[in-house]
């Protein structure tokens, strides 16, 4: 079934807080330097990236999942087989545009759980991409 505009629009935000939540706790907690939000591969804009970033001296490229509280699938499970496909086409684009692209880079996943109250940010490091 279709989803109506407001769902759709509601959908879109909830995903677009969670990116910036995201990124700001990427930020200040963890002490990333946020290179960018959103890259877009300019050859196939299907091809994104939520969060590009630098820690510790790797290039760490950021999916995130923007969930409801007590959702069925945690959103490290929602980066499924086809997701890393797409992120590693995505990567190796960014990658590829580089005039010196970085000796180490790794994916990680970061989930915004909204619910009652604060929304829970949960970070997974170094997931497998090319699996």
């Amino acid at each position: 079934m279709a989803k109506s505009a407001w769902e759709s629009n509601s959908l879109q935000s909830r995903g677009a807080r969670g990116e910036a939540l995201a990124a700001e706790y990427l930020r200040r907690e963890r002490g990333f330097r946020i290179l960018a939000r959103n890259w877009h591969n300019p050859q196939d804009r299907r091809e994104e990236i939520d969060v590009v970033a630098l820690a510790a001296g790797a290039t760490v490229f950021v999916e995130v999942k923007s969930r409801g509280a007590g959702g069925l699938v945690p959103g490290y499970f929602a980066v499924g087989r086809r997701k890393r496909k797409a992120l590693g086409r995505a990567v190796l684009a960014y990658l590829s545009l580089q005039s010196r692209p970085p000796r180490t880079f790794r994916l990680d996943v970061v989930e915004v759980e909204f619910g009652p109250g604060r929304p829970v940010i949960r970070h997974f490091e170094n997931v497998r991409l090319f699996a």
